[in-house]
């Protein structure tokens, strides 16, 4: 999901970003044990007075308080389940029942769909789109086997709607060509799955603005559990297709929330082809045997690599510890959305492929 500001040379980010959240918000737990408990007593009251004045359960009287307490019943096990949901979540590393898409732009919102969004929140994608909520789930102890590199050949999904996606498990991929408004592009998405997919894009920077325009990605929503409950948390990946043009290929994280007033955001640039991030350098740091020259803009913080690396693991966990011993972040802050995709300036006009033939995220 990607939330980030138009990059290019010479860019600057407005300080912290002004989308609006993407996603619904869970009611608390206090609130769904009140109404279930609400409910529950109207129920009551009906069947009492059924009883008083006379009717069964075969008159439309009894039958209407019959309906009326077992939906008072209902409600309050949903209630506590969806109370029990909220505990799990706030206390474990529970993922996001539904897909969030966060838009780039901290100028402009955009809709959330999902697992992920562009460089703004934005709303979850229609059906017409493809999209589907996963289910919620927790990461296990022990690291998943990440699944073996794949070129998608067959596509199941195949799209060229600027927020269409579609959900594979717990992770969700968009096309999230969250910037076009003012240009002409084209984009089409074709997926196997979260870690076989491709686009097919035109653009240019004709402009001379830099503006990212697209940011197609694949990622994963969380229910805000605090980094520090973590032990790990690590995603590895394979891309392929570096053409001639302006793009990022990067990790786009969200931290307390997703791509609102409160959130920042943390890029890790894996391959940079032209690209320039926002704001000063401040120093450099070294996570997973990768170095980074770390650059900040207000809440945008990008760690961009020394060298470029098409595929590997990248240790996040080590980058969100570094952020917040240099005071960006508190010990409190919590995940919202962890994205992996290429950011698209250019392709000079031409219609080009960028690939993402592997992708896992693992965090426990």
């Amino acid at each position: 999901m990607s939330t980030r500001p138009p990059g290019g040379p010479g860019y600057q980010e407005p300080d912290g970003p002004s989308r609006p959240p993407r996603r619904s918000s869970l009611l608390g737990k206090p609130a769904i044990v009140i109404s279930a408990v609400t409910a529950v007593v109207v129920a009551a009251a009906l069947v009492a007075a059924v009883q008083v004045f006379g009717g069964g359960n075969g008159s439309p009287g009894g039958q209407a308080a019959a309906n009326a307490g077992s939906a008072g019943a209902s409600g309050a096990a949903g209630g506590g389940a969806g109370g029990n949901g909220g505990a799990g979540a706030g206390a474990g590393h529970a993922v996001s029942y539904a897909p969030v898409i966060a838009r780039m732009p901290k100028t402009s919102p955009h809709p959330s769909a999902g697992p992920s969004a562009s460089k703004s929140a934005s709303a979850k994608p229609s059906a017409s789109q493809g999209s589907s909520s996963p289910a919620s789930s927790s990461p296990s102890g022990s690291a998943p086997v990440p699944p073996a590199s794949s070129t998608c050949s067959k596509p199941s999904f195949v799209t060229s709607d600027q927020q269409g996606g579609q959900t594979f498990g717990n992770y969700y991929v968009t096309n999230d060509m969250w910037n076009v408004g003012n240009y002409s592009v084209s984009q089409t998405l074709s997926a196997c799955s979260y870690h076989s997919w491709y686009v097919t894009a035109t653009m240019n920077n004709n402009a001379g603005d830099g503006a990212v325009k697209t940011y197609p990605n694949v990622h994963m929503d969380f229910n805000e559990p605090k980094i520090t409950s973590y032990n790990t948390i690590s995603a590895t990946f394979a891309q392929s297709g570096t053409p001639a043009g302006i793009y990022e290929y990067a990790f786009d994280v969200w931290i307390n929330g997703v791509a609102d007033n409160n959130s920042t955001e943390v890029m890790v640039w894996t391959q940079n082809h032209g690209q320039a991030p926002s704001g000063s350098t401040m120093g450099r740091m070294t996570a997973g045997g990768h170095s980074f020259q770390v650059w900040k803009a207000g809440s945008y913080i990008a760690f961009v690599a020394d060298q470029n690396f098409s595929s590997g693991t990248v240790d996040l966990l080590s980058i969100f510890k570094y952020v917040i011993s240099k005071g960006w972040l508190t010990s409190s802050a919590t995940i919202g959305q962890i994205d992996y995709g290429v950011e698209l300036v250019s392709t000079n006009n031409a219609a080009e492929t960028f690939s993402i033939n592997n992708f896992s995220l693992n965090a426990s």
